[in-house]
C-alpha cells in the first residue's frame, strides 16, 4: 500500500543507483526516500502544493536523527513507513521506519517547517490554514536534538577543512543545497576503507542556515574513535552532521 492516510507505506527494491561501491544504500538515498515519503503522505493528508508551493511556501528540514541497525544492500526489498507527530508551534515532527525481511532495521525522525520563498523566514502555519494531525503509530521514537559537540579550535591538528561551492547540480526545487546532498559531500571525506568496513550506527544532523546558488563554503571535520563530526560554514555555521559507530 502506498500513500495510506493513517500511515504512509511504500515497498521498493534497492537498485544500483541507490547504493555505493560497497553495495550498501547511500545515506543520501535513504534520506531521499524519507523526504519523498514525507511529501507524499503530507499531500495525502490534504496539504498538497496548492496550499504550500503554489502559495510561495517551502518545506524545509531543521533537524534529523537516524538509528541504523543494518544498512540495506543492493537488490534487497525494503518497506518505508512514515507518520506525523504532534505539531510543535511551527515545527512538524515526522517519524520513519525501514523494514527489511520482517525486521525494523532503521528508525528515524525529522523536524520540518515551512518558510516563505521570498523572505526565507519561517511562517506560522495557522495563519495559512495548514494543519497536520498527530497520528499515533503505536511506536515511540526520539525526536532530533541539537548537536552539542563542537569542532576543535582553528589550528588544532585534528581538524581538516575543504572548500566547496553550491554548484548547480547540488541545488533542489527550493533553490538551495538539499539536505540529502550534504551527505554525499560528507561521505566523500570519509576514506573508502572506512565505508567498506562499517556504516554509521547513528546519524544526527542540524541545518542552521541554507546554502544558496554559487555560495562558497567550507566543510570542516574531525574524526575520533569512530565518531565523525562535520560542519559546513562560510560567514557562519550552515550545517552540522555527526556520525557515530563507524
Amino acid at each position: 500500500m502506498e500513500g495510506s492516510i493513517g500511515l504512509y507505506e511504500r515497498t521498493l527494491r534497492i537498485r544500483s543507483q541507490h547504493v555505493t561501491c560497497c553495495r550498501r544504500l547511500r545515506l543520501s538515498a535513504l534520506l531521499t526516500f524519507f523526504q519523498e515519503a514525507s511529501i507524499a503522505h503530507t499531500e495525502a493528508l490534504g496539504v498538497g502544493r496548492e496550499k504550500t508551493l503554489d502559495r510561495g511556501l517551502l518545506w524545509i528540514i531543521t533537524k534529523q536523527h537516524i538509528d541504523i541497525r543494518r544498512m540495506p544492500e543492493y537488490d534487497e526489498e525494503i518497506t518505508i513507513r512514515s507518520w506525523p507527530g504532534e505539531t510543535m508551534h511551527v515545527l512538524f515532527p515526522r517519524f520513519y521506519e525501514v523494514i527489511c525481511r520482517g525486521d525494523v532495521i532503521i528508525t528515524g525522525s525529522a523536524l520540518w517547517m515551512l518558510i516563505d520563498a521570498e523572505s526565507r523566514g519561517f511562517i506560522f502555519p495557522d495563519e495559512y490554514g495548514i494543519e497536520i494531525q498527530n497520528m499515533d503509530a503505536g511506536r515511540t521514537l526520539p525526536l532530533p536534538d541539537a548537536i552539542r559537540d563542537r569542532l576543535p579550535e582553528a589550528g588544532d591538528p585534528r581538524i581538516h577543512t575543504v572548500p566547496r561551492t553550491a554548484s548547480f547540480s547540488l541545488l533542489d526545487i527550493n533553490g538551495h543545497i538539499n539536505n540529502c546532498g550534504y551527505f554525499d559531500l560528507t561521505d566523500d571525506l570519509i576514506p573508502l576503507s572506512v565505508h567498506a568496513s562499517a556504516h554509521p550506527g547513528t546519524v544526527d544532523a542540524e541545518y542552521l542556515s541554507e546554502i544558496r546558488p554559487g555560495e562558497d563554503f567550507e566543510i570542516a571535520w574531525v574524526e575520533e574513535d569512530g565518531s565523525w563530526l562535520f560542519e559546513g560554514r562560510s560567514d557562519r555555521p550552515k550545517f552540522r552532521i555527526k556520525f557515530t559507530g563507524m
